[in-house]
């Protein structure tokens, strides 16, 4: 058997901005002194005239950014999302989101697979934040392909986007010929009639693995990448809720907040459907491996399934 290809999302962010950098004369990243972290040193080695170092200083990052936005640029603005939506999270509102300036935001290091950075870096709060600011885009991309695909689509659009990344390596799933990205348009990666399970992020490789385990107890589930958070494909929710009566979101992210209740606030209204939300139940993370988190919070493929199969009954 070959080997599964891993990389970590923003290995993704990284390369397309190098992309970017010489398709967007007027496209600028800046980093809080953590370039290599980030990747966006791959875009400072490329184009260093248009890479600034604002210093372990976010929320004066995010207003140069907003400033460069004003003046045509294409800022892209990173940190560890710990600190690009918590500490900056006042000037991502008032400075980018209130005026609906174009920038966007890169925020790496997201969910508890930051590991051994421990709690006070495991951001799970960011996708909660970032949606209640009026017109952001969030997207959580579950590969390192999928993150090239919504960084070039953020350099597309215009206006305010956050893009969250993961520190840790995963399996690339994306790699097929038939592969497209697009903003707000979730993808159906399998077919299914006896449930729905909603994913976005590192936890779609979990959904697949667990769906996979779910038909060899005679369970056909249904499996969606919702990349794109805010705006969400309501419409594809809404079908899959109809058609297989029974809906399971995924994520690494507080259960409040996220993308089991961006599923949920829809469905109430359109299509009421027995949800169970599967991420971070109320609770900081730890210190500790990628892996190792991932098992012990149950978002690898087995706990999904464990948690399915407890559902189900």
């Amino acid at each position: 058997m070959s080997e599964v290809k891993k990389a970590a999302t923003r290995e993704g962010y990284g390369k397309a901005l190098v992309e970017l950098g010489a398709q967007y004369p007027n496209l600028v990243v800046l980093d809080a002194d953590l370039a290599g972290a980030t990747k966006t040193s791959m875009f400072q080695q490329a184009y260093p005239d248009r890479h600034i170092d604002c210093g372990i200083a976010e929320s004066n990052m995010v207003g140069i950014a907003a400033g460069m936005a004003t003046m045509g640029k294409i800022p892209f603005a990173s940190s560890f999302a710990m600190f690009a939506a918590g500490r900056a999270f006042e000037q991502v509102r008032n400075s980018v989101g209130y005026p609906r300036l174009n920038v966007k935001i890169g925020a790496s290091h997201a969910g508890i697979t930051v590991g051994e950075d421990g709690a006070s870096h495991q951001c799970n709060e960011d996708i909660a934040l970032m949606r209640t600011i009026p017109d952001m885009v969030v997207v959580c991309p579950s590969d390192a392909l999928e993150a090239a695909e919504a960084t070039k689509a953020a350099a597309e659009y215009d206006g305010p986007v956050y893009l969250r990344f993961g520190r840790s390596p995963v399996p690339i799933i994306n790699d097929r010929p038939d592969y497209k990205f697009e903003l707000g348009k979730g993808v159906v990666l399998k077919e299914g009639k006896d449930l729905t399970i909603v994913a976005t992020g590192i936890c779609v490789e979990s959904a697949l693995a667990a769906a996979k385990k779910l038909a060899a107890d005679g369970v056909n589930a249904k499996v969606i990448n919702i990349h794109t958070i805010k705006p969400l494909d309501e419409d594809l929710i809404v079908a899959a809720a109809k058609e297989t009566g029974k809906i399971v979101t995924v994520e690494e992210h507080s259960v409040i907040g996220g993308l089991g209740s961006a599923v949920c606030d829809v469905l109430s209204e359109k299509a009421p459907t027995q949800v169970l939300k599967i991420g971070i139940n109320d609770v900081f993370g730890e210190s500790g491996s990628a892996q190792i988190l991932v098992e012990k919070y149950g978002l690898d493929g087995k706990g999904v399934y464990a948690k399915i199969k407890e559902f189900l009954k």
